[in-house]
């Protein structure tokens, strides 16, 4: 091949590295989040102090009682990456059927990925789903190449579309947030909010966890009827808060389906205590509410 050819071949490449570059830019994310994206076939979402990799089990159609839950309530896995590039820490939770369970775990050890917790989050759910929280750190691309290799051992539909634009509020957002005191995000009859109730910092194995992707408070609320909401998520608050969230869960008519950790070694220790409401809106909204205030610390 002659010199001409290979500098025209040279100067091609930098120009197609510097066109996808620039779309990085444009699009707000570093070419090695898309490249994680491309990996994990999932396309980079921005969260606060975090890149999110959502894996909706759409696959799954979640019912508890007589209620069929809208798919952001209680089915959404996702990974996030955060830090440099070189260096990056992964923490999610992937979603899993029974089936998937062992065959997941053992591709996770095998890639070296460690796990922080295995649990369930409702009561009386069916199909009955276990949260396998996960923890890695290293350099994301080849992060990403071991979770693509995890997320194989599972029937979660990717490629994961874009998410699409949200759907007009039915629930009563306004109502919801004046409730609540705070604002969330609205999606057709679904509201989101995520307070941090743990305000110091938390350190996993000493290394400071970034608190939106560790230790968040989500709270899901779906609108049934006009007479009726349902509620789930989990609070993450430190071990003096348990009992006061729990009482003011109970007082409420709000279930604590499960309490348990999603994280090793951190410092200090963070309960994580997940909940299910159903009834009248202004009640599970007034549960909602006392339950966040007896969670600050």
């Amino acid at each position: 091949m002659s010199q001409g050819v290979i500098a025209r071949i040279a100067l091609r490449s930098l120009a197609l590295s510097a066109v996808v570059a620039s779309l990085a830019s444009a699009q707000g994310f570093t070419l090695e989040q898309l490249d994680v994206g491309r990996i994990l076939q999932s396309p980079p979402t921005v969260a606060a102090g975090y890149t999110r990799y959502n894996f909706p089990r759409r696959d799954i159609t979640l019912n508890v009682g007589d209620l069929t839950l809208a798919p952001a309530m209680a089915s959404g896995a996702w990974l996030g990456f955060s830090g440099p590039p070189a260096m990056t820490t992964v923490m999610g939770d992937l979603i899993l059927l029974p089936n998937e369970l062992t065959p997941v775990q053992a591709e996770l050890h095998a890639q070296g990925i460690e796990i922080s917790a295995i649990h369930n989050h409702l009561a009386g759910a069916a199909p009955q789903l276990t949260y396998v929280h996960v923890h890695a750190m290293g350099n994301a691309v080849e992060l990403a190449r071991k979770f693509d290799a995890v997320m194989k051992h599972t029937a979660s539909p990717r490629p994961v579309p874009p998410a699409a634009a949200p759907v007009p509020a039915t629930i009563d957002s306004a109502m919801v947030a004046t409730a609540l005191g705070m604002a969330g995000k609205v999606n057709g009859a679904v509201m989101q909010f995520t307070p941090l109730l743990v305000t110091g910092a938390v350190t996993m194995g000493g290394i400071p966890v970034v608190p939106s992707q560790g230790y968040g408070t989500p709270i899901n609320i779906q609108m049934v009827s006009v007479d009726r909401y349902v509620a789930t998520g989990d609070f993450s608050i430190l071990g003096d808060r348990v009992n006061a969230v729990i009482a003011a869960l109970a007082t409420g008519g709000i279930a604590a389906t499960a309490m348990h950790g999603h994280l090793v070694e951190e410092s200090p220790r963070v309960y994580y205590i997940h909940f299910w409401a159903d009834g009248k809106p202004r009640d599970v909204l007034a549960g909602l509410r006392a339950a966040i205030e007896a969670g600050k610390h």
